[in-house]
């Protein structure tokens, strides 16, 4: 808001709080561009530099993953990255094209269209749209939870079987040989040995080559753009030895300027057929670049990710990018390590990034006429080698058995079934694994130990006080229809094991966060029961939403405001004390926030 007076014609822009606290709602570069710094200016500048140098390549090689025209791994490293730095709350995540994402645009579109052709090209900026729109939408909604339905188990295997894949589906370029493409890894394998005696011996020198140079690089002077110096040199070879009229396949031809501006034609796309590939890349696209957002916000202590707003950004990213002929883009896990090493401190040094891609497409696309494709297989092979993680397996074999069997079973679904097949199977188990957790959880009896008022698992102390006429339980996880059989089986097996001297069960509940409906019909019947053979049952411990439950329904009548405690000990001190304590103390240790009169 601008107010000018008649006695001044200079004019005050002034913003109240509110106005402020809206902006940054929306606008989440209103974070940081009010107050941005001079000294930021350095770290900003050199990021994008090094960010922009590093996407050219990458932009290009990613772009063969998909089955496109080089060129459009340029057009989706330009907008995307600005409108990120916008709507983004993450201040170094690199948004663009990356090799999970082009793999799983190459595996779900291959069905509709042969690649490269124009309906292809159309068919992946569709799909962009239709990503960005879903994640507009779970972003609006605030889905930004489904971040905790894919496990590290889950990620772990999926993404190193889709980098092998990635790196397999890379040796036609590198062999100079035409392999069909194929995401089974088995079939990709099977291919490439019929094909062994056709390899282009030249093509496999120079990627070779390329691969030891960056290696060599990365190894011994990291800050050097390894991909830049290879594509350089593999450039320069095959123009000065002509080395593309011996057999070694080259770019070619990219198209000078910018991507025009065009909304994508609906009319003849499979809308229907691709709803599946696009939500299932909406959903990996998002855990991929908030994981890696998150691992970089723990270094920084001056903003928050979030991810609601992190859904809306890659969402728009995506929405806006495919007006402008990008296919499907996220946040890369090497380029945002390479900018937070780089000094970035905000968003401005992607559009720094996206500048140096926008020069490149108006000035130097004729440069890259003579970069071998070997050279790019290259790039991507490195890259994706990286994303094998060996450490989660041997960490999971030693200390969780179960879900070194989730990891490798998604591992094997992705090899084998295909891209999406396996991350779909891995989260199904992950699912299955956390229903047959909570329906069969931790279970214990504890007694007192020694002369203490602590009361432990009976199993795990020698010096304990054991009564027979009293049984204490303590039930780690909720009760509900999934393991409420369970529990009553494992209470009327300790019942019976303590004999026909039992006439208290105590249940402590503090590890209880939940009871349903279900449950508690089974509590009802459970209680019931015991009062009919003359043992009562009291409750210690419970949290609460818990009590609350509790209180308000006909439970109470069975488990009644005089049979709730604090703790083990005071309701043991209340059995043996024949039922004395005071107003006060049952007043906290019943206390419901809907019944009143408790």
């Amino acid at each position: 808001m601008i107010i000018v007076t008649p006695e001044d014609d200079h004019s005050t822009e002034i913003c109240t709080p509110n106005e402020n606290l809206q902006m940054k709602k929306f606008l989440p570069i209103f974070d940081w561009l009010p107050n941005y710094q001079k000294s930021w200016l350095g770290g900003d500048l050199s990021a994008g530099l090094t960010v922009g140098i590093m996407l050219i390549p990458q932009g290009m090689a990613y772009a063969m993953i998909a089955g496109l025209p080089a060129v459009y791994g340029l057009y989706a490293a330009l907008i995307p990255q600005v409108i990120y730095a916008i709507f983004g709350t993450s201040r170094q995540l690199a948004v663009g094209p990356v090799a999970m994402d082009s793999l799983l645009v190459a595996s779900g579109l291959m069905a509709f269209a042969s690649t490269g052709s124009d309906q292809y090209i159309l068919l992946a900026i569709i799909l962009a749209l239709m990503m960005g729109a879903f994640q507009l939408l779970m972003g609006l909604v605030r889905m930004g939870f489904l971040v905790n339905f894919l496990s590290k188990p889950v990620i772990s295997g999926f993404t190193s079987a889709a980098a092998i894949i990635i790196a397999f589906s890379q040796l036609k370029h590198l062999i100079g040989v035409d392999i069909p493409r194929n995401n089974k890894i088995h079939l990709l394998l099977k291919d490439a040995f019929y094909a062994l005696d056709e390899i282009h011996w030249l093509t496999l020198g120079i990627g070779i080559g390329a691969i030891l140079i960056i290696k060599l690089i990365k190894r011994y002077t990291p800050k050097i753009p390894a991909a830049l110096v290879v594509v350089v040199l593999g450039t320069g070879a095959v123009a000065l030895l002509g080395m593309h009229t011996q057999g070694v396949r080259i770019v070619g031809s990219i198209p000078k300027g910018f991507p025009s501006f065009s909304i994508p034609d609906l009319a003849n796309a499979p809308i229907l057929d691709l709803i599946p590939i696009a939500l299932t890349l909406s959903v990996i696209a998002f855990m991929e670049a908030f994981s890696v957002a998150k691992a970089i916000e723990e270094k920084h202590d001056d903003y928050e990710v979030d991810a609601n707003k992190e859904l809306i950004a890659l969402g728009m990213s995506n929405i806006v990018g495919s007006f402008f002929q990008s296919y499907p883009t996220t946040g890369g896990f090497s380029r945002t390590a390479v900018s937070d090493q780089a000094g970035a401190k905000t968003g401005l040094y992607s559009v720094i990034a996206a500048l140096v891609v926008a020069l490149t497409l108006l000035f130097f696309t004729p440069l890259f006429y003579y970069l071998p494709n070997a050279v790019l297989a290259a790039i991507i092979m490195v890259a994706v080698s990286g994303l094998i993680d060996f450490k989660q397996p041997i960490y999971l074999w030693r200390n969780q058995k179960s879900e070194f069997f989730l990891l490798n079973i998604t591992f094997i679904a992705t090899l084998t079934v295909g891209i999406v097949t396996g991350i779909l199977v891995g989260v199904v188990l992950s699912l299955l694994l956390l229903v047959y957790r909570t329906s069969k959880p931790h279970i214990a009896e504890l007694v007192r130990v020694g002369n203490t008022d602590i009361f432990k698992n009976k199993n795990r102390f020698d010096d304990v006080q054991d009564r027979n006429d009293i049984l204490i339980v303590r039930f780690d996880g909720q009760v509900y229809f999934g393991n409420q059989q369970y529990f009553r089986q494992q209470m009327n097996n300790m019942i019976r094991n303590k004999g026909e001297d039992l006439k208290l069960v105590i249940l402590s509940a503090e590890s209880v966060n939940f009871i349903d409906s279900t449950g508690l019909n089974m509590l009802k019947q459970f209680v019931s029961e015991l009062h009919a053979k003359g043992i009562q049952f009291y409750i210690s411990g419970a949290i609460g939403p818990v009590r609350d439950i509790i209180n308000n329904c006909e439970l109470v009548q069975l488990i009644t405001p005089e049979n709730q405690f604090i703790s083990v000990n005071d309701a043991i001190k209340y059995f043996d004390n024949g039922g004395s304590e005071s107003y006060e103390f049952r007043k906290i240790s019943t206390q419901c926030s809907f019944a009143e009169n408790i």
